[in-house]
């Protein structure tokens, strides 16, 4: 198999960024995932690099899934990689997907516009 399964995915959270980021980042190492990056900016979105073995791909949906809103892009891929691997598990299932999640926590940004507000 020479399919590569990289994406990126936008989604949107309204945990507070320093919860968030020890918290997901336990979740992928406990599904034997490898974090590669996490950072977190002052406006609440937080980034994660990382990758998994696809047959791990139930375990890391499952806790994205918990823990952030997926759109439904992002549920489909999901879904396509399982079914793929699943048929292919012989052949495919050590390969390595990868995964760039970018998520914007809401927390931040209703802190940010109730300080606006009072500003006025």
């Amino acid at each position: 198999m020479s399919t590569t399964w990289a994406t990126e995915m936008k989604t949107t959270s309204i945990g507070e960024p320093a919860r968030l980021v020890p918290t997901l980042t336990g979740a992928i190492l406990g599904c034997g995932g490898w974090v590669l990056s996490r950072s977190c900016n002052d406006t609440g979105k937080v980034t994660i690099l990382f990758e998994f073995e696809r047959q791990a791909c139930v375990d890391i949906y499952s806790v994205l899934a918990a823990g952030v809103e997926l759109s439904r892009g992002d549920h489909i891929w999901f879904t396509e990689l399982y079914q793929c691997t699943f048929d292919n598990r012989q052949d495919c299932g050590t390969e390595i997907a990868s995964i760039e999640l970018e998520i914007q926590t809401s927390t931040t940004k209703t802190a940010n516009a109730s300080q606006a507000s009072l500003a006025m």
